[in-house]
């Protein structure tokens, strides 16, 4: 079954910057799996990615947007070094020190991005620890009438 990809090259380039010919070719590869992975997080919740976008116009350019925010993260993260968002070196202590871009390397959506699509809402559940009575009071809270019932 093939799926379409929620951006294009000419979407990664208008959103965000033109793309160089090894970079080029690597969006071309990452686009599909982006929009994989976004249906599979969808997937994980019980929801339709594709379905969602049917339903809401407005949601068609948000998931185009975070594809593109993510293919653009992925193209940042280098493929011949350590891919370091902080690092800091010192001279005659010899000290080294940074903060992996992407422990473990990889494509990896945020939280905050889910969130945008609508996937990362906060469900309240609610746990009875207690026995109700047949008056619907739980087990040893006072009850509606005096009498005990």
């Amino acid at each position: 079954m093939a799926t379409e990809s929620y951006a294009t090259i000419a979407d990664v380039e208008a959103l965000w910057r033109p793309l160089t010919a090894s970079e080029y070719e690597r969006a071309e590869a990452l686009l599909p799996i982006v929009s994989d992975s976004l249906r599979q997080e969808a997937k994980n919740i019980g929801r339709d990615l594709d379905q969602m976008i049917e339903d809401g116009d407005v949601l068609t350019s948000v998931v185009k947007s975070v594809t593109v925010d993510v293919v653009a993260r992925a193209l940042m993260t280098p493929t011949n070094e350590a891919p370091m968002s902080q690092m800091s070196q010192s001279a005659l202590g010899y000290s080294v020190s940074g903060t992996f871009l992407v422990p473990g390397g990889g494509l990896f959506i945020k939280k905050s991005e889910l969130a945008r699509l609508g996937l990362r809402r906060q469900r309240i559940g609610v746990i009875e620890l207690y026995e109700r009575h047949a008056c619907g009071y739980p087990c040893g809270t006072a009850s509606a009438d005096t009498n005990g019932n």
